[in-house]
């Protein structure tokens, strides 16, 4: 899990709880918690950062999700209320970035809907590398279609009784779209 973070991980709990008290602290990064609603525990942080008002653009980054939350729809709907709440406050511009090499963090961007924009190389040094840095990207004009594949997909009719998914995000995404083109109204709500 830390692998691709510029800290971490940590020697005990002491030193990760001073961390996380420095971090919420912070305005940018803006730190969150995702708490379980059942359990009331944290099971998970991201941040909005590099906050850019007059260009309208925001980050989200430092995700660091637990083994209870990772690869589960409650990760999916943190992701999507993250993103939801940055274009309902009026950004146009919804960025993701990762290390090139993290495979796993560039298949959640893209199953999110992220656009790829490209690889800055030689972008960073962190842990005694380099890091090359992928870009991905939401804009305001894609948001709405977007929002509306997170909203089926979330929706409990989406899911069996045991919980698995019955449309995968990336299909609902693609017949939105499909009927969006046919209609003559790419991207648009």
């Amino acid at each position: 899990m830390w692998t691709y973070l510029s800290y971490g991980p940590f020697a005990d709990f002491d030193t990760y709880e001073r961390w996380l008290t420095e971090c919420a602290a912070s305005t940018d990064p803006r730190f969150q918690a995702f708490v379980d609603r059942r359990s009331g525990n944290a099971v998970g942080i991201g941040a909005f950062m590099r906050i850019d008002p007059p260009a309208g653009a925001i980050e989200v980054g430092h995700i660091a999700l637990s083994p209870l939350l990772q690869r589960s729809p409650a990760a999916t709907e943190a992701m999507y209320l993250m993103m939801r709440h940055a274009f309902e406050l009026g950004y146009r511009r919804y960025e993701w970035k990762c290390d090139a090499l993290n495979a796993r963090s560039r298949r959640a961007a893209a199953r999110l809907g992220f656009v790829f924009e490209g690889v800055f190389r030689q972008a960073t040094i962190y842990k005694g590398r380099s890091r090359d840095t992928a870009w991905y990207s939401v804009i305001d004009s894609e948001w709405p279609l977007l929002r509306e594949a997170f909203e089926r997909w979330l929706d409990r009719d989406n899911f069996d009784a045991s919980g698995v998914q019955r449309a995968r995000l990336e299909d609902i995404r693609a017949a939105l779209q499909s009927r969006r083109d046919a209609d003559g109204r790419p991207g648009e709500a």
